[in-house]
């Protein structure tokens, strides 16, 4: 008599994790430069679908707008970005900042602070990463270059001691080769190409493999149009440059000319070297200040009783 059978009970099936990623900050961010169709797929849109074994357990939001400010990811995207309860936040912002007449960069580094230290505290892994000086690659003269590298360096000053803090995957964007390699960047000088972007996200893919996170193979290549040569430079100028230049110069280019011209005597003086180790001290005071600022807020929060998720939001 053959034994009876029996089927083996039904085991349910382990619900797949949805990760879900943020991104955070201003036109980089948003994709310029990167076109598609009537909008842009920029580094973090090619990043996402790496981000796990399966593209379709990935949920994607870009909150980044063109021309944020680190003001504008604390009051509208950082609210927007805790609602999706994410796993991973991009936060890459600063370069507008210093690019207005009315930079502070202790205002900048306490935005900074605010952003990184709330995402920190629901335990999303953070990306951040330090810009390139707009100056160089904009090609401006000396005396209008320099204020704004100075500029530029101390939000990275910046960036680099919360990115500490918080234990962030960083990555030294500034360091790429932008001017070496001119198809990394779009006709603009100021924004990644398509080939720039893919660039971007196949770095932070690495660190984050290398850092031992699980994610799917590294982002796949991408159709790129051929380097902007000089009259690509020249058609964006006429079409789209001048109207940047003319946004930027009712606030930016009179202060611009003023730090010139002070940027001008100070060289003849030989006091550059002075203008550069200031404003790498106030950098890292400002920092500095940020930090302390979130850990008397996180102290004072915990001797009046507060849970660890409202620390971060007492300040």
């Amino acid at each position: 008599m053959t034994a009876p059978t029996h089927s083996a009970p039904a085991v349910a099936a382990a619900p797949v994790e949805i990760v879900r990623f943020a991104a955070l900050g201003d036109s980089v961010t948003e994709g310029v430069g990167a076109p598609v169709g009537s909008g842009w797929r920029g580094w973090p849109a090619l990043l996402a679908p790496a981000l796990a074994a399966d593209p379709a357990q990935v949920l994607h939001h870009n909150l980044a707008v063109s021309g944020a400010r680190t003001a504008d990811l604390v009051n509208r995207q950082l609210p927007a970005a805790l609602a999706m309860r994410p796993h991973l936040v991009a936060v890459v912002a600063g370069g507008n900042d210093t690019l207005r007449a009315d930079f502070d960069i202790a205002r900048t580094a306490a935005d900074l602070d605010t952003v990184l230290r709330e995402l920190a505290a629901v335990g999303a892994v953070l990306l951040t990463a330090c810009l390139p000086d707009p100056g160089l690659m904009l090609r401006l003269p000396g005396p209008l270059a320099r204020p704004l590298a100075r500029r530029m360096a101390a939000v990275n000053t910046v960036v680099h001691e919360l990115s500490r803090r918080y234990r962030a995957i960083h990555l030294h964007l500034a360091e790429l080769p932008w001017l070496r390699d001119r198809p990394l960047l779009s006709a603009d000088r100021l924004h990644p190409s398509p080939s720039g972007h893919l660039l971007i996200a196949r770095e932070f893919h690495a660190r984050l493999a290398a850092t031992g996170h699980p994610v799917g193979p590294p982002p796949a290549a991408v159709l790129a149009p051929p380097a902007p040569g000089r009259w690509a430079d020249l058609w964006w100028l006429a079409t789209r440059g001048t109207a940047w230049v003319a946004r930027r110069s009712i606030d930016l280019l009179p202060g611009l000319l003023a730090l010139a011209a002070t940027e001008t005597v100070q060289q003849l003086r030989g006091r550059g070297p002075e203008l550069d180790a200031r404003a790498e001290a106030a950098a890292q005071a400002a920092a500095q200040a940020a930090v302390q600022a979130a850990a008397q807020a996180a102290a004072r929060a915990v001797a009046a009783g507060a849970g660890p998720g409202d620390e971060t939001r007492a300040v």
